[in-house]
């Protein structure tokens, strides 16, 4: 077989590979707390988020903008976390390259 063509399989072979851990990321999460667990943030590994959980005692419209502020942090702290898991996932099956467009 010539160069080409297994240069060919072995890129087919990757994209495959690559589209399973994507696929695989989409269905892990990351879960994140802020204000002592007032605000919990789920997000998933493919950079959405899951879910927003606020326990009812932070719900005084007095402190509306510390909720919100909780939120943010908590939603920040999540997707920052999940961002570095799928940095990782794909790190070991790129092997370390840097392929633009990717995670």
């Amino acid at each position: 077989m010539s160069s080409i063509g297994k240069l060919m399989k072995q890129a087919a072979r990757i994209q495959r590979q690559m589209e399973q851990v994507q696929a695989d990321l989409a269905a892990k999460t990351i879960e994140c707390t802020s204000g002592g667990g007032a605000v919990k943030v789920v997000a998933r590994c493919d950079g959405t988020l899951a879910a927003v959980k606020i326990d009812p005692q932070a719900l005084n419209p007095a402190d509306s903008q510390l909720l919100e502020d909780m939120i943010l942090s908590a939603a920040n702290a999540a997707l920052a976390q999940a961002k570095e898991m799928s940095s990782q996932e794909m790190g070991k099956l790129t092997g370390g390259l840097s392929i633009p467009g990717l995670s």
